[in-house]
């Protein structure tokens, strides 16, 4: 059978540095939120002190990438190991280290693609300015990226600044917003983060255009795909505005240099308009991205939901999945099969985003994480993931569809490349290509064994996506 991906086509696999890397403080790395807040649940499950221990291992696990057939590997820097406090001295350690990491990829032919920040803001910025709240770290983020590329650059060509910047802003925890109660001040603070993470991103677009020959960079967005949950048209348009509320205002702003007008209606209604210098502008408009990444997990249903005295219009109730008053009231699609951890399961929703974000905005597109978290089990030394291998199959088989559309894609790198530690569940919860051998008690030896969902994506990439159901 013949593939229907493109023959430069960059099958991979993702990880986050806070998730893998281990070595929290070691070679001078600093405390970052991402390390403050997994210190918090050191009693329930295991944190960022050892993780996977990548840090230690890394010549092996490359080693497997190359068995596996990686054409990329899609990973993060740690902020902490190059500037331990986020705007002070460099870190000689921290560079060589990914130095390493880099050359080794590249010796094995695969290629490095990195993200800047993936939810490990360093801690002294959290004390000093209250992270992305002041635009301090706006520009210590700058002249971090600059240093990436200046040390990085001549080797690493594919970037993102940061990792689902619409999804972070979500979590209060991870945002440092760890004592206000105040539901009004809580949004007016995430306003103003997430309009610097924005001139963040720009600055670090323009940066990278300017320093990184043949360089690429583009934005890891969270996925967001709503149906209505009936056909009455206040629900439909309910679902549009939850994508709209939390994806495409942000991407709107990272590829038209502005907010849309809804979300600035909203910014105002709600008084939490973010402070915005005048010269933001021309920043704004002049970054470009080159692709969009696109993490992609599930899909949900929304319908209408009024605003009262009690819930003015703007004020919203839960986190990743959150309601809004006068907008939308989130739910899970009564027609859909949900993992073990309550994520829909929709392949069928991965296309149909493909379709919508080409469309809108005729970028080439690549996914850096789409996966299945699952309690897998160590049986005789092998883990027999069949679930996995279904759930991929179904995803990738989603990408050949939205080929056939028309959508210009350039790579599928599942989350993840090896079981890391999950932000709520520790290591119960289990994404990886390999099993890494320990528990949230135990670190045991910290063996990689592959599961069967390795052998499997290795013929896949082999094949360049023709064999999706050769097990």
């Amino acid at each position: 059978m013949k593939s229907i991906f493109p023959d430069n086509f960059l099958w991979g696999a993702s990880s986050s540095a806070f998730q893998i890397e281990g070595a929290y403080n070691e070679d001078g790395k600093g405390l970052s939120v991402a390390d403050f807040n997994s210190f918090k649940k050191s009693h329930i499950q295991a944190d960022t002190r050892i993780a996977a221990d990548f840090y230690h291992n890394f010549d092996e696990d490359i080693n497997l990438m190359k068995e596996l057939g990686m054409k990329t590997y899609r990973f993060s820097i740690a902020w902490t190991r190059i500037i331990p406090d986020g705007d002070g001295e460099i870190n000689q350690k921290g560079i060589d280290f990914y130095n390493k990491v880099i050359n080794k990829l590249i010796e094995n032919n695969i290629e490095p693609f990195v993200t800047l920040y993936h939810f490990d803001l360093p801690f002294a910025l959290v004390k000093k300015y209250n992270g992305w709240e002041s635009r301090e770290t706006v520009f210590a983020f700058e002249r971090y990226a600059k240093i990436c590329f200046k040390e990085f650059g001549d080797r690493v060509k594919l970037w993102q600044p940061h990792n689902e910047q619409n999804l972070i802003v979500r979590v209060e925890e991870r945002i440092n917003i760890y004592e206000e109660k105040d539901q009004l001040k809580i949004d007016k603070m995430r306003a103003q983060m997430d309009y610097n993470m924005c001139l963040a991103h720009a600055l670090a677009v323009n940066a990278c255009h300017e320093m990184v020959e043949n360089g690429k960079i583009g934005p890891a967005v969270s996925s967001s795909v709503t149906y209505p949950l009936t056909s009455k048209p206040e629900d439909v348009y309910a679902a549009r505005m939850n994508d709209n509320f939390k994806v495409y205002y942000m991407l709107d702003m990272h590829h038209y240099g502005e907010y849309p007008g809804y979300y600035m209606k909203y910014l105002n209604e709600r008084g939490i308009m973010p402070y915005m210098e005048e010269s933001d502008k021309t920043i704004l408009k002049s970054a470009k991205m080159d692709f969009i990444a696109v993490n992609y997990y599930r899909t949900n249903c929304a319908e209408a939901l009024e605003s009262d005295d009690e819930h003015p219009f703007g004020s919203r109730e839960g986190t990743v999945d959150f309601s809004m008053y006068g907008l939308f009231k989130m739910s899970m699609n009564p027609n859909l099969k949900a993992s073990e951890y309550g994520a829909s399961i929709d392949p069928s929703g991965l296309r149909v985003a493909l379709n919508e974000y080409y469309q809108r905005y005729h970028l080439p597109l690549i996914i850096t994480e789409n996966g299945l978290g699952a309690h897998d089990t160590l049986e005789n030394g092998r883990v027999h993931d069949d679930y996995r291998i279904d759930y991929l199959k179904s995803h990738i088989n989603a990408c050949a569809l939205a080929i056939e559309d028309g959508v210009e894609m350039m790579g599928y790198c599942p989350w993840s490349f090896m079981d890391l530690l999950s932000s709520a569940q520790g290591f119960r919860k289990r994404y990886g290509l390999i099993y890494t051998n320990r528990t949230d008690d135990d670190i045991l030896d910290l063996k990689r064994i592959k599961k069967d969902s390795f052998y499997w994506y290795k013929k896949v990439i082999d094949s360049n996506g023709a064999l999706l159901d050769d097990k």
